[in-house]
Protein backbone atom coordinates (compact mmCIF):
# COMPACT_ATOMS: atom_id res chain seq x y z
CA UNK A 1 0.00 0.00 0.00
CA UNK A 2 1.37 3.58 -1.03
CA UNK A 3 2.32 5.89 2.02
CA UNK A 4 -0.65 8.04 2.56
CA UNK A 5 1.46 10.90 3.98
CA UNK A 6 4.81 12.16 2.59
CA UNK A 7 7.47 10.51 5.34
CA UNK A 8 10.51 12.17 6.30
CA UNK A 9 9.10 16.11 6.00
CA UNK A 10 7.30 18.64 7.90
CA UNK A 11 3.73 19.50 7.60
CA UNK A 12 1.50 21.67 9.24
CA UNK A 13 -2.27 21.31 10.77
CA UNK A 14 -4.95 23.44 12.14
CA UNK A 15 -4.85 23.95 16.23
CA UNK A 16 -1.34 22.58 16.15
CA UNK A 17 1.31 25.41 16.62
CA UNK A 18 4.14 23.68 15.89
CA UNK A 19 4.72 21.98 12.43
CA UNK A 20 4.85 18.14 13.18
CA UNK A 21 8.20 16.29 11.74
CA UNK A 22 5.97 13.15 9.95
CA UNK A 23 8.83 10.10 10.40
CA UNK A 24 8.09 6.35 9.09
CA UNK A 25 5.42 4.43 8.95
CA UNK A 26 5.03 2.35 11.78
CA UNK A 27 2.10 0.24 9.47
CA UNK A 28 -1.40 0.33 8.42
CA UNK A 29 -4.31 -1.32 7.76
CA UNK A 30 -7.85 -1.37 6.33
CA UNK A 31 -8.22 1.72 8.48
CA UNK A 32 -5.53 3.60 7.79
CA UNK A 33 -1.78 4.11 8.57
CA UNK A 34 0.10 4.78 11.50
CA UNK A 35 3.34 6.83 11.71
CA UNK A 36 6.24 7.84 14.12
CA UNK A 37 6.10 11.81 14.62
CA UNK A 38 7.54 14.38 16.71
CA UNK A 39 5.94 16.95 17.96
CA UNK A 40 8.71 19.85 18.99
CA UNK A 41 10.95 16.71 19.94
CA UNK A 42 8.23 14.64 21.64
CA UNK A 43 7.96 11.37 20.07
CA UNK A 44 4.66 10.16 19.12
CA UNK A 45 2.18 8.77 17.07
CA UNK A 46 0.04 10.02 13.89
CA UNK A 47 -2.77 7.48 12.48
CA UNK A 48 -4.26 8.76 9.60
CA UNK A 49 -7.49 7.68 7.86
CA UNK A 50 -8.00 6.26 4.23
CA UNK A 51 -10.64 8.30 2.50
CA UNK A 52 -12.83 4.93 2.38
CA UNK A 53 -12.83 4.49 5.71
CA UNK A 54 -14.24 8.13 6.24
CA UNK A 55 -17.08 7.34 4.13
CA UNK A 56 -17.97 4.04 6.25
CA UNK A 57 -18.02 5.28 9.55
CA UNK A 58 -19.58 8.97 10.13
CA UNK A 59 -19.64 8.58 13.28
CA UNK A 60 -15.80 8.58 13.72
CA UNK A 61 -14.76 11.94 14.61
CA UNK A 62 -17.68 12.53 17.39
CA UNK A 63 -15.97 9.41 19.27
CA UNK A 64 -12.27 11.00 19.09
CA UNK A 65 -13.38 14.10 19.90
CA UNK A 66 -15.42 13.01 22.81
CA UNK A 67 -12.12 10.65 24.10
CA UNK A 68 -9.95 13.94 23.48
CA UNK A 69 -12.26 15.40 25.76
CA UNK A 70 -12.41 13.00 28.57
CA UNK A 71 -8.92 11.94 28.29
CA UNK A 72 -7.23 8.46 28.32
CA UNK A 73 -8.55 5.96 31.56
CA UNK A 74 -4.94 5.31 32.90
CA UNK A 75 -1.76 5.57 31.36
CA UNK A 76 -2.08 1.83 29.24
CA UNK A 77 -4.02 3.07 26.88
CA UNK A 78 -2.37 4.80 23.63
CA UNK A 79 -4.99 7.49 23.75
CA UNK A 80 -6.18 9.83 21.30
CA UNK A 81 -4.59 13.17 22.34
CA UNK A 82 -5.94 15.59 19.46
CA UNK A 83 -7.37 15.62 16.12
CA UNK A 84 -5.87 17.31 13.25
CA UNK A 85 -6.46 18.38 10.00
CA UNK A 86 -4.00 20.00 7.96
CA UNK A 87 -4.04 23.41 7.11
CA UNK A 88 -4.50 25.22 3.91
CA UNK A 89 -0.77 24.51 3.18
CA UNK A 90 -0.40 20.70 3.47
CA UNK A 91 -3.58 20.56 2.10
CA UNK A 92 -2.56 21.47 -1.20
CA UNK A 93 0.84 18.91 -0.51
CA UNK A 94 -1.31 15.80 0.40
CA UNK A 95 -3.59 15.60 -2.32
CA UNK A 96 -6.93 13.57 -1.95
CA UNK A 97 -5.39 12.43 1.30
CA UNK A 98 -5.17 15.90 2.96
CA UNK A 99 -9.35 16.50 2.51
CA UNK A 100 -9.70 13.40 5.26
CA UNK A 101 -7.98 13.80 8.70
CA UNK A 102 -6.21 11.80 11.69
CA UNK A 103 -5.06 11.85 15.47
CA UNK A 104 -2.08 12.11 17.57
CA UNK A 105 -1.39 9.40 19.99
CA UNK A 106 1.66 8.25 22.43
CA UNK A 107 4.07 6.28 20.89
CA UNK A 108 3.83 2.50 21.73
CA UNK A 109 7.49 1.91 23.75
CA UNK A 110 10.32 0.02 21.96
CA UNK A 111 10.30 -2.51 24.49
CA UNK A 112 6.47 -3.77 24.05
CA UNK A 113 5.60 -6.30 21.44
CA UNK A 114 2.37 -7.77 19.84
CA UNK A 115 0.55 -9.77 22.02
CA UNK A 116 0.39 -12.04 19.26
CA UNK A 117 3.84 -12.90 19.24
CA UNK A 118 3.30 -14.42 22.79
CA UNK A 119 0.09 -16.40 21.51
CA UNK A 120 2.43 -17.95 19.05
CA UNK A 121 5.07 -19.29 21.40
CA UNK A 122 7.64 -16.35 19.50
CA UNK A 123 8.73 -14.74 22.92
CA UNK A 124 10.46 -16.17 26.30
CA UNK A 125 8.11 -14.76 29.10
CA UNK A 126 7.89 -15.98 32.68
CA UNK A 127 4.63 -16.78 34.10
CA UNK A 128 4.75 -14.37 36.73
CA UNK A 129 5.09 -11.90 34.06
CA UNK A 130 1.93 -13.44 31.79
CA UNK A 131 -0.11 -13.11 34.84
CA UNK A 132 0.80 -9.38 36.17
CA UNK A 133 -0.29 -9.26 32.28
CA UNK A 134 -3.67 -10.44 32.42
CA UNK A 135 -4.39 -8.04 35.97
CA UNK A 136 -3.23 -4.62 33.57
CA UNK A 137 -5.66 -5.91 31.24
CA UNK A 138 -8.73 -6.32 33.42
CA UNK A 139 -7.40 -3.44 35.47
CA UNK A 140 -7.49 -0.92 31.80
CA UNK A 141 -10.64 -2.55 31.32
CA UNK A 142 -11.76 -1.66 34.63
CA UNK A 143 -11.11 2.05 34.43
CA UNK A 144 -12.24 1.97 30.69
CA UNK A 145 -15.98 1.26 31.78
CA UNK A 146 -15.58 3.63 35.46
CA UNK A 147 -15.06 6.04 32.92
CA UNK A 148 -18.26 5.76 30.78
CA UNK A 149 -16.52 3.93 27.86
CA UNK A 150 -16.95 0.10 26.05
CA UNK A 151 -13.97 -0.55 23.71
CA UNK A 152 -16.24 -2.67 21.35
CA UNK A 153 -12.99 -4.57 19.51
CA UNK A 154 -10.91 -6.23 21.78
CA UNK A 155 -8.58 -8.15 19.87
CA UNK A 156 -4.79 -9.74 20.23
CA UNK A 157 -4.02 -7.19 17.30
CA UNK A 158 -4.98 -4.59 19.77
CA UNK A 159 -2.95 -5.51 22.81
CA UNK A 160 1.24 -4.83 23.27
CA UNK A 161 2.89 -6.54 26.59
CA UNK A 162 6.18 -5.62 27.37
CA UNK A 163 7.69 -9.21 27.95
CA UNK A 164 10.40 -8.33 31.12
CA UNK A 165 7.56 -6.25 33.45
CA UNK A 166 4.56 -7.38 32.36
CA UNK A 167 3.22 -3.84 31.60
CA UNK A 168 0.64 -3.83 28.65
CA UNK A 169 -0.22 -1.23 26.02
CA UNK A 170 -3.80 -1.13 24.53
CA UNK A 171 -3.91 0.43 21.30
CA UNK A 172 -7.05 1.22 18.11
CA UNK A 173 -9.04 3.19 20.67
CA UNK A 174 -10.82 4.94 17.77
CA UNK A 175 -13.34 2.09 18.00
CA UNK A 176 -13.93 3.46 21.52
CA UNK A 177 -17.34 4.74 22.10
CA UNK A 178 -19.86 5.71 24.97
CA UNK A 179 -21.61 3.51 26.77
CA UNK A 180 -24.61 3.13 25.43
CA UNK A 181 -23.86 4.78 22.24
CA UNK A 182 -24.70 2.82 18.96
CA UNK A 183 -22.45 3.87 15.94
CA UNK A 184 -19.63 2.60 14.96
CA UNK A 185 -18.30 0.51 12.10
CA UNK A 186 -16.55 -1.92 13.97
CA UNK A 187 -18.73 -4.59 15.39
CA UNK A 188 -15.38 -7.35 16.72
CA UNK A 189 -13.15 -9.71 15.81
CA UNK A 190 -13.93 -13.13 15.25
CA UNK A 191 -13.15 -15.48 18.39
CA UNK A 192 -13.27 -12.57 20.28
CA UNK A 193 -17.20 -11.27 19.29
CA UNK A 194 -19.90 -12.22 21.59
CA UNK A 195 -22.14 -14.05 20.27
CA UNK A 196 -25.31 -11.67 20.39
CA UNK A 197 -23.37 -9.33 18.33
CA UNK A 198 -22.00 -12.03 15.86
CA UNK A 199 -25.41 -13.29 15.01
CA UNK A 200 -26.35 -9.30 15.04
CA UNK A 201 -28.40 -9.60 18.09
CA UNK A 202 -26.90 -6.91 19.32
CA UNK A 203 -24.45 -4.10 19.48
CA UNK A 204 -21.13 -3.70 21.26
CA UNK A 205 -21.52 -2.59 24.94
CA UNK A 206 -20.06 -3.47 28.28
CA UNK A 207 -21.16 -6.66 28.34
CA UNK A 208 -20.10 -8.03 24.44
CA UNK A 209 -16.43 -6.40 26.25
CA UNK A 210 -16.76 -8.69 29.03
CA UNK A 211 -16.81 -11.50 26.90
CA UNK A 212 -14.11 -10.02 24.50
CA UNK A 213 -12.05 -9.58 27.62
CA UNK A 214 -12.16 -12.99 28.95
CA UNK A 215 -11.01 -14.43 25.11
CA UNK A 216 -8.21 -12.33 25.54
CA UNK A 217 -7.03 -13.65 29.18
CA UNK A 218 -7.52 -17.13 27.92
CA UNK A 219 -5.35 -16.48 24.87
CA UNK A 220 -2.78 -14.58 27.17
CA UNK A 221 -2.80 -17.72 29.86
CA UNK A 222 -3.06 -20.52 27.47
CA UNK A 223 -1.90 -19.28 23.76
CA UNK A 224 -4.91 -20.69 22.80
CA UNK A 225 -8.47 -20.02 21.33
CA UNK A 226 -11.25 -20.90 24.11
CA UNK A 227 -13.12 -22.26 21.10
CA UNK A 228 -10.74 -23.84 18.85
CA UNK A 229 -10.85 -27.82 19.61
CA UNK A 230 -12.26 -30.91 18.25
CA UNK A 231 -15.15 -29.06 16.35
CA UNK A 232 -13.16 -26.58 14.46
CA UNK A 233 -10.78 -29.79 13.56
CA UNK A 234 -14.21 -31.27 12.11
CA UNK A 235 -15.38 -28.29 10.02
CA UNK A 236 -13.59 -28.85 6.47
CA UNK A 237 -12.88 -24.86 6.23
CA UNK A 238 -13.46 -22.29 8.53
CA UNK A 239 -14.36 -19.38 6.63
CA UNK A 240 -17.44 -17.03 7.10
CA UNK A 241 -20.10 -19.48 7.66
CA UNK A 242 -17.59 -22.26 9.68
CA UNK A 243 -16.79 -19.09 11.73
CA UNK A 244 -20.04 -18.52 12.60
CA UNK A 245 -21.07 -21.54 13.39
CA UNK A 246 -17.57 -22.26 15.87
CA UNK A 247 -18.10 -19.10 17.57
CA UNK A 248 -21.86 -17.82 17.50
CA UNK A 249 -23.84 -20.63 16.53
CA UNK A 250 -23.16 -23.37 18.97
CA UNK A 251 -19.53 -22.46 20.52
CA UNK A 252 -18.55 -24.92 23.09
CA UNK A 253 -15.65 -24.14 25.75
CA UNK A 254 -12.40 -26.34 24.74
CA UNK A 255 -12.54 -26.72 28.61
CA UNK A 256 -16.75 -27.08 29.27
CA UNK A 257 -17.36 -29.20 32.57
CA UNK A 258 -20.62 -30.19 31.16
CA UNK A 259 -19.60 -30.61 27.47
CA UNK A 260 -16.97 -32.32 26.47
CA UNK A 261 -17.22 -32.17 22.57
CA UNK A 262 -14.58 -29.82 22.02
CA UNK A 263 -11.97 -30.78 23.67
CA UNK A 264 -8.41 -29.65 22.74
CA UNK A 265 -7.16 -32.35 20.23
CA UNK A 266 -3.44 -33.81 21.67
CA UNK A 267 -1.87 -33.09 18.94
CA UNK A 268 -3.11 -29.83 17.00
CA UNK A 269 -3.85 -28.26 20.92
CA UNK A 270 -0.95 -29.05 22.43
CA UNK A 271 -0.56 -25.18 24.51
CA UNK A 272 -3.77 -25.43 26.08
CA UNK A 273 -3.65 -29.12 27.34
CA UNK A 274 -0.36 -28.00 29.08
CA UNK A 275 -1.22 -24.29 30.30
CA UNK A 276 -5.07 -25.09 31.43
CA UNK A 277 -3.80 -27.34 34.58
CA UNK A 278 -1.27 -24.63 35.96
CA UNK A 279 -4.09 -22.62 36.57
CA UNK A 280 -5.87 -22.99 39.95
CA UNK A 281 -9.53 -23.33 40.66
CA UNK A 282 -10.53 -19.93 41.37
CA UNK A 283 -9.10 -18.27 38.11
CA UNK A 284 -10.84 -21.32 35.47
CA UNK A 285 -14.43 -20.67 37.28
CA UNK A 286 -14.08 -17.12 35.74
CA UNK A 287 -13.51 -18.94 32.32
CA UNK A 288 -16.14 -21.64 32.61
CA UNK A 289 -18.77 -19.32 33.78
CA UNK A 290 -18.46 -16.96 31.16
CA UNK A 291 -17.96 -19.55 28.58
CA UNK A 292 -20.59 -21.29 30.20
CA UNK A 293 -24.10 -19.95 31.22
CA UNK A 294 -22.36 -16.63 29.96
CA UNK A 295 -22.45 -17.23 26.32
CA UNK A 296 -26.18 -16.95 26.42
CA UNK A 297 -26.97 -14.69 29.49
CA UNK A 298 -24.39 -11.66 29.47
CA UNK A 299 -25.09 -11.67 33.23
CA UNK A 300 -23.09 -14.11 33.69
CA UNK A 301 -19.81 -12.44 32.24
CA UNK A 302 -17.02 -12.17 35.03
CA UNK A 303 -16.56 -8.77 35.60
CA UNK A 304 -14.07 -6.82 35.38
CA UNK A 305 -13.21 -6.72 39.22
CA UNK A 306 -13.20 -10.14 39.81
CA UNK A 307 -10.32 -10.80 37.09
CA UNK A 308 -8.12 -7.92 39.32
CA UNK A 309 -9.32 -10.13 42.39
CA UNK A 310 -8.62 -13.68 40.87
CA UNK A 311 -5.10 -12.94 39.27
CA UNK A 312 -3.76 -10.90 41.83
CA UNK A 313 -4.47 -13.31 44.31
CA UNK A 314 -3.11 -16.18 42.24
CA UNK A 315 0.13 -13.54 41.95
CA UNK A 316 0.36 -13.81 45.57
CA UNK A 317 0.80 -17.44 45.88
CA UNK A 318 3.86 -17.83 42.88
CA UNK A 319 6.61 -20.03 43.64
CA UNK A 320 9.67 -21.75 42.21
CA UNK A 321 10.42 -25.59 42.43
CA UNK A 322 13.45 -26.29 44.23
CA UNK A 323 14.75 -29.13 42.82
CA UNK A 324 13.92 -27.56 38.79
CA UNK A 325 13.30 -23.78 39.25
CA UNK A 326 10.27 -23.88 37.29
CA UNK A 327 7.31 -21.53 38.23
CA UNK A 328 4.53 -23.02 40.17
CA UNK A 329 0.66 -21.99 41.48
CA UNK A 330 -0.81 -22.88 44.67
CA UNK A 331 -3.62 -25.23 44.31
CA UNK A 332 -6.86 -26.76 46.04
CA UNK A 333 -5.16 -28.86 48.83
CA UNK A 334 -3.95 -31.88 46.94
CA UNK A 335 -3.81 -35.03 49.58
CA UNK A 336 -1.21 -36.41 48.36
CA UNK A 337 1.16 -33.12 48.42
CA UNK A 338 1.58 -30.74 45.89
CA UNK A 339 3.71 -31.59 43.37
CA UNK A 340 5.67 -29.50 40.62
CA UNK A 341 3.71 -29.52 37.19
CA UNK A 342 6.86 -30.02 35.22
CA UNK A 343 9.78 -32.45 36.59
CA UNK A 344 6.44 -34.41 39.20
CA UNK A 345 8.51 -33.82 42.44
CA UNK A 346 7.15 -32.52 45.72
CA UNK A 347 6.67 -29.10 46.80
CA UNK A 348 7.55 -28.89 50.13
CA UNK A 349 5.46 -26.66 52.37
CA UNK A 350 6.12 -22.83 51.64
CA UNK A 351 5.33 -20.18 54.55
CA UNK A 352 2.32 -17.65 54.44
CA UNK A 353 2.93 -14.32 55.30
CA UNK A 354 -0.62 -13.85 56.39
CA UNK A 355 -2.33 -10.41 55.98
CA UNK A 356 -4.69 -7.87 57.02
CA UNK A 357 -6.41 -8.67 53.23
CA UNK A 358 -4.93 -12.11 52.51
CA UNK A 359 -2.14 -13.59 52.83
CA UNK A 360 1.44 -14.00 50.77
CA UNK A 361 3.84 -16.78 50.07
CA UNK A 362 7.16 -16.31 51.18
CA UNK A 363 8.72 -16.85 47.79
CA UNK A 364 11.26 -14.94 46.05
CA UNK A 365 9.81 -12.28 43.96
CA UNK A 366 6.37 -12.32 45.16
CA UNK A 367 5.33 -8.25 46.61
CA UNK A 368 3.10 -7.03 49.27
CA UNK A 369 0.89 -4.15 48.02
CA UNK A 370 -1.48 -2.03 50.19
CA UNK A 371 -4.26 -3.70 49.00
CA UNK A 372 -2.43 -6.49 51.04
CA UNK A 373 -3.00 -4.16 54.22
CA UNK A 374 -6.20 -2.51 53.80
CA UNK A 375 -9.32 -4.49 52.86
CA UNK A 376 -11.04 -1.13 51.49
CA UNK A 377 -8.39 -0.70 48.66
CA UNK A 378 -8.98 -2.44 45.71
CA UNK A 379 -6.05 -4.41 44.23
CA UNK A 380 -3.67 -2.48 42.72
CA UNK A 381 -0.04 -4.16 41.37
CA UNK A 382 1.53 -0.53 39.90
CA UNK A 383 3.20 0.75 43.42
CA UNK A 384 4.67 -2.23 45.49
CA UNK A 385 5.11 -1.63 49.03
CA UNK A 386 7.59 -4.51 50.06
CA UNK A 387 9.33 -7.77 47.96
CA UNK A 388 9.91 -11.46 48.98
CA UNK A 389 13.93 -11.57 48.50
CA UNK A 390 16.08 -14.79 48.99
CA UNK A 391 19.39 -14.37 51.56
CA UNK A 392 21.83 -14.94 49.18
CA UNK A 393 24.02 -17.76 50.17
CA UNK A 394 21.73 -19.13 53.40
CA UNK A 395 18.71 -21.11 51.97
CA UNK A 396 15.20 -20.91 53.32
CA UNK A 397 16.06 -17.15 54.80
CA UNK A 398 13.97 -14.55 53.80
CA UNK A 399 13.61 -11.22 53.61
CA UNK A 400 11.17 -8.14 52.47
CA UNK A 401 13.09 -5.25 50.07
CA UNK A 402 11.66 -1.77 51.33
CA UNK A 403 9.73 -0.87 47.67
CA UNK A 404 8.02 2.25 49.20
CA UNK A 405 9.53 6.18 49.53
CA UNK A 406 9.33 6.89 53.14
CA UNK A 407 11.72 4.67 55.87
CA UNK A 408 10.11 2.04 57.90
CA UNK A 409 10.15 1.79 61.78
CA UNK A 410 10.84 -1.61 63.01
CA UNK A 411 10.20 -3.29 66.46
CA UNK A 412 11.60 -6.42 66.78
CA UNK A 413 10.31 -9.30 69.38
CA UNK A 414 12.75 -7.60 71.99
CA UNK A 415 11.24 -4.38 72.04
CA UNK A 416 14.30 -2.83 69.55
CA UNK A 417 13.58 -0.77 67.38
CA UNK A 418 14.92 0.34 63.65
CA UNK A 419 14.63 2.30 60.60
CA UNK A 420 14.89 0.51 57.01
CA UNK A 421 15.42 2.94 54.38
CA UNK A 422 13.82 2.32 51.17
CA UNK A 423 15.88 0.00 48.99
CA UNK A 424 17.04 -2.06 51.95
CA UNK A 425 16.33 -5.24 53.25
CA UNK A 426 14.84 -6.34 56.59
CA UNK A 427 15.08 -10.48 57.80
CA UNK A 428 11.56 -11.81 57.75
CA UNK A 429 13.12 -13.49 60.92
CA UNK A 430 14.16 -10.52 63.05
CA UNK A 431 11.41 -8.00 62.59
CA UNK A 432 8.16 -7.92 64.97
CA UNK A 433 5.90 -5.11 63.62
CA UNK A 434 7.14 -3.16 60.62
CA UNK A 435 4.80 0.37 60.34
CA UNK A 436 5.00 0.97 56.18
CA UNK A 437 3.46 4.11 54.94
CA UNK A 438 0.34 1.64 53.50
CA UNK A 439 -0.31 0.47 57.09
CA UNK A 440 1.52 -1.65 59.81
CA UNK A 441 2.65 -4.88 58.62
CA UNK A 442 2.94 -7.35 61.30
CA UNK A 443 5.35 -10.66 61.27
CA UNK A 444 6.10 -12.67 64.53
CA UNK A 445 3.37 -15.19 64.79
CA UNK A 446 1.42 -14.49 61.22
CA UNK A 447 4.45 -15.82 59.73
CA UNK A 448 2.90 -19.41 59.27
CA UNK A 449 4.03 -22.68 57.42
CA UNK A 450 0.57 -24.61 56.63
Amino acid sequence: MASLLPTDTVLTFEGLAAPLQVGHCLGGGSQGQVYAVELEGEPLALKWYLPSFLARDAGLQTRLEESIRRGAPNDDFLWPLALLRPDDASRARLGVAGRGFGYLMPLRPPAYVGAAEHAAGRIAISLRTVLRAAFFLAAGFHDLHSFGFCYKDVSLGNLFLDPGSGGIRIGDNDNVDVIGSDGGAVLGTWGFMAPEVALGQARPDVASDLFSLAALQFQLLTRHDPFRGALELAIPCLDLPGRRRLYAEDPVFVFDPRDTRNRPDPHEHVAALITWPLYPRRLQRLFEETFGPGLHDPSRRALTGQWKQALAVVLDHLRLCPHCGEENLEHDPDPGGARCWRCRRPLPPAPLLKLANGGVTVAEGNQIHAHHLDPLRAEDLRRPVAEVVAHPSRPGLFGLRHLGGAPWQVERADGRRFEVLPGETCSLGRAALLHTGAGPLRIGDHLLRP
